[in-house]
């Protein structure tokens, strides 16, 4: 009797640990699918229609590298970024003009692309959504510039660093829904779905048959700030 008890825990037990081991979704390699909402201001809103912008962000992810590749129409833009450096490649192929530029981006570059904030104080609210099939929680959190903040994290999934948005590795959890800076303008990133993927391994060598050139140099050709 007492040995069938004792079976009976350790049964209990072990079935308990297979669920909790089940419960979190862990991905070294992979892509992810973003939905994009763009919050500009009123200067923004006359220089730029953001019903022609994309409405989706695809991340491929190996490790600590993602790689982020948009259409530009006459351009095909990549950025590649490790996150266990804070460093970043930005890839620039013009197909009309045959011509492909690289700029390298050191963790000053990639911090000054993101408004130069840093995140802190993130705490967790107790409310609760489901976000793409993970249940998540709301965090608040703020900026240097006293700025407050939210987003959604889920303990469900668990990314390889690559995958994790740069100045969220404090967050207890996968954020699923967030906002993003670059170059001034804001938008708000929700979790459409994660495969498992295998892609790369991503580098930040220079391909071969590139032209370096620096961030300054290529957002002069556009015509950027």
């Amino acid at each position: 009797m007492l040995k069938s008890i004792k079976t009976g825990v350790l049964a209990i037990i072990l079935i308990g640990t297979a669920i909790v081991a089940k419960a979190q979704k862990v991905i070294d390699a992979g892509t992810i699918t973003y939905g994009v909402e763009y919050v500009l201001n009123d200067d923004q809103k006359k220089q730029i229609d953001a019903s022609v912008l994309p409405s989706e962000s695809k991340v491929e992810f190996n490790g600590n590298i993602s790689k982020v590749q948009i259409d530009m129409g006459m351009a095909m833009l990549k950025i590649l970024t490790d996150a266990s450096v804070k460093n970043a490649l930005v890839l620039v192929d013009i197909p009309m003009m045959q011509k492909q530029y690289a700029a390298k981006m050191s963790k000053a570059d990639v911090e000054q692309q993101a408004g130069s904030l840093k995140f802190s104080g993130f705490t967790a609210t107790g409310e609760k959504q489901n976000i793409a099939g993970f249940n998540a929680e709301k965090y608040n959190y703020k900026d240097n510039n006293g700025a407050s903040y939210e987003l959604w994290a889920t303990t469900e999934l668990k990314l390889a660093a690559g995958a994790i948005p740069l100045g969220f590795e404090e967050v207890k959890g996968t954020p699923v829904k967030f906002s993003n800076s670059q170059d001034g303008y804001k938008t708000v990133l929700t979790l459409k779905s994660v495969k498992e993927d295998k892609v790369g391994p991503f580098s930040l060598d220079i391909p071969k048959g590139y032209e370096l050139k620096t961030m300054e140099e290529l957002k002069a050709m556009r015509g950027g700030r």
